[in-house]
């Protein structure tokens, strides 16, 4: 099995600077691109809601809040992986607020191979997203199939008195005989007969 590269987009947010581009040598851009930051939860939320990330880094305390609510929420709402770190003396209330979220949590400080790896895990948390995402929207794709084709199905009942086992015979025949979908029969029947 061929190893498939991927990219990360990444949102760091943290008041301080010196962290900020002490990371950027650990987040190579091969591998991380972009790499955004800002300094507060505030700010943070407005680039939200112009951009998707994959991943977010929170190093707490941040200028307007601890953090821990813009993890939650990123967690939950964003899909997107996220680390947030804390001193050691805060890590367990920390970690008890967030794992459920799916928030992963690493005191500070921290040595270079752990922030690595807890990169790694966000990464494969990422993939593991991206899984559900996909299978999500495959789902909903078909759920809309269904939808189109017993709306059509009820045309035809309705229109040309067809039985509901006729009405279905007749899309999936002509879906064969086309070599088109069910979806395109019917929404072509939706649009002859609306």
């Amino acid at each position: 099995m061929a190893f498939e590269e991927r990219v990360y987009s990444v949102l760091i947010v943290s008041e301080n600077e010196k962290f900020r581009t002490s990371l950027m040598p650990v987040l190579p851009e091969n591998t991380f691109s972009p790499v955004d930051s800002t300094t507060s939860m505030s700010s943070a939320r407005k680039i939200l809601i112009e951009r998707k990330y994959d991943l977010m880094i929170i190093n707490t305390p941040l200028l307007d809040d601890f953090g821990t609510k813009l993890a939650i929420d990123a967690s939950n709402e964003k899909n997107i992986a996220t680390l947030i770190l804390v001193k050691r003396d805060s890590y367990a209330e920390t970690y008890s607020k967030v794992v459920k979220y799916g928030v992963f949590t690493l005191a500070k400080p921290t040595s270079p191979q752990t922030f690595a790896q807890a990169l790694d895990w966000l990464c494969a948390m990422r993939e593991k997203l991206r899984r559900y995402e996909k299978t999500i929207s495959s789902v909903e794709d078909k759920m809309q199939e269904i939808r189109l084709v017993n709306r059509a199905k009820w045309i035809l009942i309705k229109d040309l008195k067809m039985s509901e086992e006729d009405a279905h015979r007749f899309i999936e025949k002509q879906a064969m005989d086309k070599c088109i979908t069910k979806m395109e029969i019917a929404k072509n029947i939706i649009r002859q007969y609306e």
